[in-house]
């Protein structure tokens, strides 16, 4: 079972890279495309029901049109 810690920074993520696709005018298949992952796993990272690797992270990022550290820096 995932503490309640890591589901709940899960989740913020998923926000922060929702807010982030919105802003760039993307849709979730568009951007998956652009990070190179499957779209389905793309709704999975936005849902924060999924743990990212840092690589798929930095991806998510440049798809989107942030930095890494914008993406994933608490708020």
């Amino acid at each position: 079972m995932r503490s309640k810690v890591v589901e709940d920074i899960q989740r913020q993520l998923g926000r922060r890279i929702r807010d982030a696709r919105v802003s760039a005018g993307l849709t979730q298949e568009d951007a998956a495309h652009a990070a190179r992952i499957d779209a389905k796993r793309w709704q999975r990272l936005e849902a924060g029901s999924v743990n990212a690797t840092v690589r798929t992270l930095a991806r998510v990022a440049d798809a989107v049109g942030t930095d890494f550290w914008t993406l994933v820096a608490k708020p």
